[in-house]
């Protein structure tokens, strides 16, 4: 299925330009109405390595009321957290009502990364599909919106920008062992990623795969796929999508 995404998809800088401020502007009222109507949100960012998940989570957030969102960043369990049922952590940090919670990473890291590590045993990923299942579907029971978002980039695309962060010391940290182990076991994380994809997608939490080898095109993506997820909540009447600009692209 990935393999037959367009990667190529982008936008001119100067369409970009024009239509951003009116995009981030849209957000920031539809942030504000989720907030008065009390509707948790939760917007999940999974994709490759050096998709670009970080830059367009730094550009979503520059532009919206910081009073009403905030960022978790998934790591690996502390000591304390393995104590507990694996999903444990993750219901520490849902969306409060009237919140907006972006997820760098997510509790799909039980059947993607620690996965490939072999971190957990099969049966343990296995059943993990079930309990991801039951997590995602209390949460839209009780009302959050729940909008993810896988960003896809080529093996090719991904080592030039690996070799991009690695020429500089300040930005070097940001290739990790675990990301250079996706890279060189791609074939494999391919297959997980999208026995992944077709295993929770769902009506309530569905994935939008977001074309990322262009940031322009990727940034707009993602804002008209959020824009439009709220503004259907909200009965206030999804956008039109441009043709030629971020199609439609759900799992």
């Amino acid at each position: 299925m990935l393999e037959h995404i367009d990667l190529d998809l982008s936008l001119s800088k100067d369409e970009y330009k024009a239509r951003l401020p009116g995009l981030q502007q849209r957000l920031y009222d539809l942030e504000h109405a989720a907030y008065q109507a009390r509707i948790p949100v939760a917007v999940v960012f999974e994709g490759w390595a050096a998709a670009g998940k970080g830059s367009t989570i730094q550009l979503l957030t520059t532009r919206l009321d910081a009073r009403g969102f905030r960022v978790v960043f998934v790591a690996p369990p502390r000591t304390v957290e393995t104590h507990y049922p694996w999903l444990w952590r993750f219901w520490q940090k849902v969306p409060a009502y009237g919140q907006m919670v972006i997820y760098d990473t997510s509790w799909y890291r039980r059947v993607l990364i620690d996965r490939l590590n072999a971190v957990v045993r099969p049966r343990e990923w296995e059943r993990a599909y079930q309990d991801i299942a039951d997590f995602e579907e209390q949460l839209a029971a009780d009302g959050t919106v729940i909008i993810k978002f896988w960003m896809q980039i080529s093996k090719k695309e991904q080592r030039k920008r690996f070799k991009k962060l690695l020429r500089h010391k300040l930005t070097s940290w940001q290739v990790t062992d675990e990301d250079a182990a996706q890279h060189a076991s791609h074939r494999t994380y391919l297959e997980i990623v999208e026995e992944m994809l077709a295993r929770t997608d769902s009506p309530h939490a569905p994935w939008t795969i977001v074309e990322s080898t262009d940031r322009y095109y990727t940034r707009v993506k993602v804002y008209e796929t959020m824009i439009r997820a709220l503004s259907e909540r909200l009965d206030d009447g999804p956008i039109k999508l441009s043709a030629s600009g971020a199609g439609s692209g759900q799992a």
